[in-house]
Parts: structure tokens; sequence; C-alpha cells
């Protein structure tokens, strides 16, 4: 193994803030029962904040970035894990406390790390990413809170970002019909192709008037997006439905009333992918490598970089500018 290795370092000082790539060594990574060296990183929301000064995720400096990772064991210092093994880690404390997945070597605590799945190989893996793992999670839960084909259209909003393409591809895969919402106009063929049965636009959703109640229009919706979209989704979804919300680019206040839930049973449901439990990430895993693994996910839905990209690639996912899921290339 090399002496040293490339990585993704985030410097930051009183006077100067750096994202370059830079050689690194074994004795400059963290502890962790298990050496894995990388395949595949992905880029994340969260990722694109660790990229930028006032991004408040990095807790300390320097700092190798990237809440994603997969690849092969080289050592394990826990019996769960030999060398020559698939996996994946992803959440917990990796790419925020954690050095993370920028790195052409990684080393884990074991107890984060999940054996990839037959069915899957580890650049899938990472197609998927925390951005699958969320979209599962917000499918299981809507599931399991009652929904189901026959109850009538599924709403995804933010559909062509990472969270939403992968939401709308499983759903469709799984016969819901769903509802795709985009600003983006120019989209529309990418998502009837991931699945969707309609195309709304983000005013459909959201006219920037909120009714306590209004018009009830779909069964379940999946939204990354959180604020007043998640408020106006919240007053329009059928009897007994449910919304599972991820995320907060739309702002973490959400302007609602009680009268969703207590006039129509509707289920708010939160979905937390950062400390979720082993069983359940486990079996969300197996569901992305069987039921739930999307038709198109190594042609519509990802785009490869190399690590020297990412500087000028990262910027553009807090910009909206991110088309289902970047891979990054180790």
């Amino acid at each position: 193994m090399k002496k040293t290795f490339k990585a993704l370092m985030v410097t930051k000082t009183e006077d100067n803030f750096s994202v370059n790539v830079q050689n690194v060594s074994l004795n400059d990574l963290p502890a962790g029962e298990v050496l894995i060296k990388v395949a595949y990183s992905g880029i994340n929301y969260k990722d694109g904040l660790a990229s930028i000064p006032e991004g408040k995720i990095v807790k300390s400096y320097p700092f190798i970035p990237g809440i994603d990772l997969a690849g092969t064991v080289v050592s394990s210092e826990d019996p769960r894990f030999s060398e020559g093994d698939e996996v994946i880690a992803t959440s917990y404390e990796i790419g925020v406390s954690h050095y993370g997945g920028y790195s052409q070597y990684a080393r884990i605590p074991a107890d984060w790390i999940v054996p990839l799945p037959e069915g899957l190989t580890l650049k899938e893996a990472m197609v998927l990413g925390t951005a699958g793992f969320t979209a599962a999670l917000s499918i299981q839960r809507l599931e399991e809170n009652g929904l189901s084909p026959d109850k009538g259209k599924v709403l995804v909003t933010g559909a062509t970002g990472g969270v939403g393409s992968l939401a709308v591809s499983m759903l469709a895969k799984q016969h819901y019909h769903v509802v795709a919402s985009t600003g983006k106009s120019a989209e529309h063929d990418y998502l009837h192709q991931l699945g969707a049965k309609d195309i709304i636009s983000r005013e459909d959703v959201h006219s920037g008037k909120i009714k306590a109640l209004d018009q009830q229009q779909w069964a379940g919706a999946i939204d990354p997006v959180g604020g007043e979209v998640l408020a106006s989704i919240l007053s329009k979804i059928q009897y007994n439905g449910s919304v599972a919300v991820s995320g907060l680019t739309g702002g973490g206040g959400v302007p609602t009333t009680v009268y969703p839930f207590i006039l129509r049973g509707v289920n708010l449901l939160g979905i937390d992918s950062v400390h979720c439990p082993m069983e359940t990430r486990r079996q969300m895993w197996y569901r992305m490598a069987t039921d739930l693994k999307p038709d198109h996910l190594l042609d519509s839905i990802n785009r490869e970089i190399t690590l020297e990209e990412l500087p000028e690639t990262l910027p553009t996912i807090l910009k909206g500018q991110v088309r289902g899921r970047i891979i990054v290339r180790l």
C-alpha cells in the first residue's frame, strides 16, 4: 500500500479557507477498527456545506469531507469484517466530525459499516448513497403508516435532486402513481424516464398562500424541501395520508396549523438517515438491492467525476444545479 494517498482537504484559519486535493498518510486518519480502500463516494447537500466557510457542518479543521463511501476492507480489528469484504459506510459522524469519503483510504468504526448487499456493486451503492437511503426510508415509513399504490397519488418534491430522483424511481418501480414537482421545465423528459406519471410546477404545490386546509390531492408525499412547501403539502394530503420530510432546503420553519392533523388524521413523518438504527439500516440497503433498486441507476441518475474535479463541483449542489446523483471515483 502507498505511504501517501490523495484526499480532499478542507482547511480554515482566521485568514484563509481552502478546499484542495492533498497527499495524506494513514497516520493522518482518525481512529476506527476498519481500514477501507475507498472506491466511490457521493455528493450530498451536507458535503456542499462542508466546502464553504459558513457551512456550519465541519466541527474542526483541517478536515476530509464526504458523508458517503463504499469500498473494500484492507484490514480490520473487528471480527465482523475481513480483508477483501466490500462495504458501505454512511451517516453517523462520517464527513462531519470524522474524516469522510473524499479520500482514497478511510478508517471507520466497525459499528458504522454495512456489508455490501448482494445485488449491488460498489458504484451502484454510491449512486444510491445517503440520498437513496433517505428515499428508501421515506417509502418504508409511508408504507408502515398505510400507504399503498391503491390509495392514490404520491407527491415527490425537489424531484430532480438526489433524494427526489431516487424516490421517483423507487416509487414507480413499486407501481405508485408518482406526481413529481420541479421548477425545472427542461427536466420533464428526465422525470418521465424515471417513472413519474404527472409533473407539476413548484407553484402547483405552493403558490405563496397557505390554507389551513386545502383540496385533498395526494395520498402521501416525500418532501426533502420543508419550510412553506411542507406546510402547503400538509394542507393538501388526503384523509389519513402521510408526509415523509427529510430536508430543509426551503427553510426550517413550517407555518402550519393543527387542522390537517386533527381533522384529517394526517401524519408527519420525520426521516433521520444519520442515527438510524443498524437493523433498519441493513433492511433498507437490502430493499435498495432488491425491490426498490431503480431501473435507471447507472444511466439517467448518475454522473461520475474525479477527486480533482470535486472543488469546482461541490458548490453546484448548494445552487440547486445538480440533477440526480454525482459520484466521485477514488
